[in-house]
């Protein structure tokens, strides 16, 4: 493990992944002076306040559109990194942030609700490409014995991202209504420091050689990230790939939908990410003060138990990043969705019984802490992981496309409809995601393989 290699994955990491996690949880603390600032806005425009139904849906529209951003980006993916390359991309999606947290800074000032939305519609497109390229980056310049740890090391900072939203939304700090704009707007501190610092490293070696044909390009990239002159192995690994791959140009997301040699593994992207989402983790995240309300927990007590979570989450991750290249993905992944299914039962089962038992409370707490921490020991970075790991490099750019697209469509239908899931099941609606992620994790062991310590070429025989 080299300095250029650590720090590059640092980088990016606190830079892109981060502002991810952040804005996941960036809206829970503050939702209702939001709610407040965007009832005060419509009653001195219209002359009247909202009513409960319209605000709950313009907060969600506020929450979800993040999702919709992230859409968008995803799509992206292909084009931007074939043009710009991986770095190249990163780079330029920065500059996103500084955009959208000039719109949500200055949202109150100027009054207007819209400003808060298109930021957030921003840090999502911004998410949904760097979501997609970091893990793509980390995964090409990664030698395969260390692919595991660096590229579970975004996941960490997701995780930290979501702790440090946590954290700042405490009303000691960002928490109050007069400062939540500052608290949308502080992420254009990590992406300033990403776009200054990350020229200084190279474009990642397959990219330039496999698609760009750039033999002394990824040579030098390669002594820059190994730390070791004599790259002719790993040159000469890439070369076989370039070779079997002459014949065929960079697959578009329709051709990899109809292409029988990868199906399964174009399947098992879909079902993996879909499952990440739909595993309620998002629900988890957005709503949590509201979920531990329900639960009734003190409001006075709830920013600080959010904390709580968040800490513990922080180290589940670091937990699956050191533990990856030992037990495997499949082991990981397989146990943090039965661990997530098994808490969502958990909490339906302990808010139905806490009316004559008050204690079950603190089992819900409970199971909110095991679904986060489940999660992000496996789910939250294996499955960018694996769709790295699962394809050759001419059909990598599609896959990630399928699969973020995925990932951000189950993250706004979820972002969107679990206020009105609640209203209407109450607690029954967390056995949906207890169906979720049970079904996903006997898929994963039924069907994938495990993929640790071997090349992108063998990894595609074992699937053949």
């Amino acid at each position: 493990l080299t300095f250029p290699l650590l720090s590059v994955t640092l980088l990016v990491s606190f830079g892109s992944s981060m502002l991810y996690g952040y804005n996941l949880a960036v809206v829970n603390s503050p939702a209702v002076h939001i709610k407040a600032f965007y009832n005060a806005t419509w009653s001195r425009r219209y002359g009247h306040g909202l009513a409960p139904g319209p605000l709950t849906l313009l907060y969600s529209l506020t929450v979800s559109i993040f999702a919709l951003g992230g859409l968008v980006g995803s799509l992206l993916v292909g084009v931007l990194v074939e043009r710009y390359g991986r770095n190249g991309a990163l780079s330029r999606s920065a500059l996103l942030v500084l955009l959208a947290g000039g719109f949500m800074g200055f949202s109150r000032e100027l009054g207007s609700p819209e400003m808060v939305i298109i930021g957030r519609s921003i840090m999502g497109l911004h998410s949904g490409i760097c979501l997609s390229v970091v893990p793509l980056y980390l995964g090409e310049i990664a030698p395969k014995n260390l692919r595991g740890f660096l590229g579970l090391m975004p996941s960490i900072f997701i995780c930290l991202g979501v702790f440090s939203a946590q954290v700042l939304g405490l009303p000691e700090l960002l928490g109050k209504d007069r400062f939540w704009p500052h608290f949308l707007s502080v992420v254009v501190v990590p992406a300033s420091l990403q776009l200054l610092l990350l020229h200084c490293f190279p474009e990642s070696p397959r990219y330039l050689l496999i698609e760009r044909n750039d033999i002394c390009g990824a040579t030098k990239a390669l002594r820059r990230f190994l730390g070791t002159h004599d790259v002719r192995n790993v040159i000469k690994e890439m070369k076989e790939e370039q070779q079997s791959l002459s014949s065929m140009e960079m697959v578009s997301v329709w051709q990899l939908l109809w292409d029988r040699s990868v199906r399964w593994q174009t399947l098992s992207v879909a079902v993996v990410n879909a499952g990440m989402q739909l595993s309620g983790i998002d629900a988890i995240w957005f709503y949590t003060n509201t979920i531990f309300e329900n639960a009734g927990i003190p409001v006075s007590q709830i920013p600080y138990t959010t904390v709580g979570t968040g800490a513990i989450e922080v180290v589940a991750g670091l937990i699956g990043c050191f533990t990856i290249e030992k037990l495997g993905r499949r082991p990981l992944i397989i146990t943090g969705f039965c661990a997530m299914g098994i808490c969502s039962a958990g909490i339906t089962v302990s808010l139905l019984l806490q009316t004559s038992l008050p204690w079950m409370r603190y089992v819900a707490v409970a199971c909110v802490v095991g679904i986060i921490a489940g999660f992000c020991m496996g789910p939250a970075g294996v499955p960018f992981l694996m769709t790295a790991e699962l394809f050759m490099q001419s059909h990598r750019p599609a896959a990630y496309i399928v699969g973020g697209s995925l990932n951000w469509l189950c993250n706004f239908t979820i972002g969107f409809i679990f206020p009105f899931l609640q209203m209407s099941a109450d607690a029954f609606c967390y056995l949906v995601f207890c169906g979720v992620c049970l079904l996903v994790a006997l898929y994963v062991y039924l069907i994938i393989p495990e993929t640790r310590n071997k090349t992108f070429m063998e990894i595609s025989h074992i699937f053949a």
